[in-house]
């Protein structure tokens, strides 16, 4: 993986983790209901942007800006500008995921978590070829 402004490789075991859990998770989000399956795959793409912001690093903040508590759906797109559309579409289904976790009937459907899944495989792909981070999804690619 290349460090923020240069060119030099580094490898972040923190980051390889991650998208191995990730990768784990949406093996996962295929099986259970609709609200499991949906939730699932919602963190599968929460420890993908994990993974690039341990990568990566956080932006640096003033200690005035650092009392405000910010999601990784905020803070991806300034730390990878390519990824602010999959920080956005993540960002809106957040609320869903909550109540898919907390069981409310009819959070999620079948086509919207079948959706989220694509959208997070997706996702994961994407992760895994910027950071040059070799796993056995990107290595047979």
């Amino acid at each position: 993986m290349t460090s923020r402004g240069t060119d030099r490789a580094t490898y972040s075991p923190a980051a390889a983790d991650l998208l191995h859990q990730a990768r784990k998770g949406l093996r996962e989000s295929r099986r259970g209901t609709a609200n499991e399956r949906f939730a699932t795959a919602h963190l599968a793409a929460l420890r993908t942007a994990a993974a690039v912001l341990a990568a990566r690093g956080g932006p640096t903040r003033s200690p005035r800006e650092a009392v405000r508590i910010r999601t990784a759906w905020e803070v991806l797109p300034e730390v990878a500008p390519e990824l602010s559309s999959w920080a956005s579409l993540f960002s809106s289904h957040a609320i869903r995921r909550a109540r898919a976790e907390a069981g409310v009937i009819g959070a999620a459907s079948t086509r919207e978590a079948q959706e989220l899944l694509r959208e997070a495989e997706t996702f994961l792909r994407v992760v895994e070829r910027m950071l040059l981070i070799p796993t056995r999804g990107n290595l047979a690619a």
